[in-house]
């Protein structure tokens, strides 16, 4: 039977029959429409002549009907900012309640109490489920660095005639029901830039390279569609190409997806992903109140509500920032990552904010407020970062890092790696680290102190973070050619400018000639044997720093994959090139 057939017998199960003209304004169908149906009911045996559910009827109704539903909050949310970093996507407030025990709330006039919830981010905030809606509660480690098609894997054993449902859904009416005939997937009346399926004129959700109908995310599952999804979850999730992959994925077979479209009306229906789509269903919520957001205000003179067009950027390794507009100006403001005030002491950046303003080293801040951690800067158009692989942006990079240290300027702080190291490994905890010869690196690492501490250095201001992203080249309206800057100076201090060079490389995964090459570049030639030491020190002692720091952003829940074991063979391998080098000084 069709879409629009089954839609009928649902109406005829959940609802008492009068005749066709009511069942046809009931349903929107045409008189005609509902006519065929009935007659195609009748002649399958689903319906007797004078319009009553045979047994044939009850029996698909029985074996169709909801068993359970599976709620996906795991994710971060990031689009939600600036609210992403204070609470789960799912417990944000709506209308007076919470998205999540909304959704619950209608499962459960629906019948439906088996309920799965799968947390990640925040997950400790989502327990009080279990005590007061009965709810299983199971959780995702993957959370941070796979994608909700790994979230629902971890419960496809549940799937069968099953709710799938997004956390972050507002519905206006009840999308669930006591009767469903089959599987399906929701998506609104509106177009969205941001959807990749529409619905055709047979009723089918088709790929769409650019625009379709919103996708809102519910979806029923039962039958053969079911087990496929299950088949393809257990398939997709042994190959990483699938691990940022939607969980939806898994629907679409040879363009188009294997369940029918349930569309609603646009205002029905809302998936919340961002600040701004929130304040327009809820102006009054209480999770729209912000210090970032305020901060902006009063910065700019403005309204909340004039701050609009607001969009995540790519997440930094410390940082959470926003692009925003405020009438017609585009910032970008900054939110300090999880876990950032042990690492980052805000003042001593203020101080070197203070120190560069006005210089055409940096983004000058248009607002910084240190007992925050908030920034907010112009935003520059046409911005690209430094491409490691290309030697014109190396040659630029390196003559715009030494002007930079060739100004000698001073502040009241210093960068002391071995402090920093001693301290990352303080915020671990009694766990300690996760390397089983962490123990004799460290003391390797260590050993490189004195020969370090005895060469010559021209101490003055060092960025510390000078990594390849946070070169930024642009072209202001009207220039010719590209302005270079830099930016991220949290980690700036007095140092020496050499441990800069060590940064850039070991964040560009740099092997032991293309670090020799930046020196070279660095220094118009290639150094002597003390200096090629000095820096092969520096690029050892900083690996094992930043190892450090990323085994305290895990105790945190916050992974960036092999970039923690990448960093530990520096200080492992250059540990080695150091020796060697010295071996080498007359």
């Amino acid at each position: 039977m069709n879409k629009q057939t089954l839609d009928i017998l649902k109406y005829m199960i959940d609802n008492k029959y009068t005749n066709q003209r009511a069942l046809a304004e009931e349903t929107g169908f045409s008189l005609g429409a509902v006519n065929k149906s009935l007659k195609t009911l009748i002649e399958q045996g689903y319906l007797s002549e004078d319009m009553k559910l045979t047994a044939l009827a009850k029996k698909e109704q029985k074996a169709k009907a909801p068993k359970n539903a599976i709620i996906l909050a795991a994710g971060f949310g990031m689009r939600m900012v600036p609210i992403n970093t204070l609470i789960p996507k799912g417990l944000i407030e709506v209308k007076g309640e919470l998205l999540i025990e909304r959704i619950i709330k209608q499962l459960h006039e629906a019948g439906v109490k088996d309920i799965k919830v799968v947390a990640g981010f925040m997950k400790e905030r989502y327990e009080y489920l279990i005590d007061d809606y009965g709810v299983d509660l199971i959780i995702n480690p993957d959370y941070a660095i796979k994608n909700n098609i790994h979230t629902l894997k971890l419960v496809s054993k549940y799937i069968s005639n099953t709710y799938i449902i997004p956390c972050d859904i507002w519905c206006a009416s009840n999308p669930f029901s006591k009767t469903e005939l089959y599987s399906w997937y929701m998506v609104s009346d509106r177009q969205s830039e941001e959807s990749d399926v529409r619905v055709n004129r047979k009723n089918e959700l088709v790929s769409e390279i650019s625009g379709g109908n919103a996708m809102i995310g519910i979806s029923y599952l039962a039958g053969e569609e079911a087990v496929t999804v299950c088949r393809k979850l257990e398939e997709f999730c042994k190959d990483r190409r699938y691990d940022d992959c939607f969980w939806e994925e898994t629907l679409l077979d040879n363009g188009k997806m294997i369940v029918q479209a349930k569309v609603v009306p646009g205002e029905d229906a809302v998936e919340i992903n961002t600040y701004e789509q929130l304040r327009e269903l809820d102006y009054e919520s209480e999770h729209l109140k912000s210090d970032a957001i305020d901060a902006i205000s009063d910065a700019l003179k403005c309204d909340n509500r004039d701050i609009k067009d607001i969009t995540v950027l790519k997440k930094g390794m410390t940082n959470r920032s926003f692009l925003f507009t405020v009438k017609g100006e585009k910032y970008i403001m900054r939110i300090p990552g999880e876990g950032t005030e042990n690492l980052i002491n805000r003042d001593e950046e203020a101080e070197v904010f203070e120190i560069l303003s006005g210089r055409g080293i940096c983004d000058d801040p248009v607002y910084i407020k240190p007992d925050k951690g908030y920034k907010i800067t112009k935003f520059l158009e046409g911005v690209r970062t430094c491409d490691p692989e290309d030697q014109d942006d190396l040659k630029k990079c390196m003559k715009k890092l030494k002007a930079f240290h060739d100004l000698k300027l001073k502040v009241s702080h210093t960068f002391d790696i071995f402090e920093k190291i001693d301290f990352y490994e303080s915020l671990m905890g009694e766990k300690g680290s996760d390397f089983k010869d962490y123990d004799k690196v460290k003391a390797n690492i260590l050993s490189l102190r004195k020969f370090v501490d005895e060469q010559p250095k021209d101490w003055c201001l060092t960025h510390i973070d000078a990594v390849p992203d946070n070169f930024l080249f642009y072209k202001q309206e009207g220039d010719k050619q590209e302005s270079l800057q830099l930016t991220d100076w949290e980690y700036a201090g007095m140092q020496d400018p050499h441990v800069d060079i060590a940064m850039f490389s070991i964040y560009s995964y740099y092997d032991k000639s293309q670090i020799d090459n930046l020196m070279k570049l660095y220094f118009g030639k290639t150094p002597d044997h003390s200096i090629k030491a000095k820096i092969y020190c520096y690029v050892a002692m900083c690996g094992f720093l930043w190892s450090n720091w990323t085994e305290y952003k895990g105790t945190l829940g916050i992974e960036f994959g092999d970039y923690g074991i990448k960093q530990y063979r520096y200080a492992k391998d250059f540990y080695k090139y150091a020796l060697e080098e010295m071996e080498k000084i007359s």
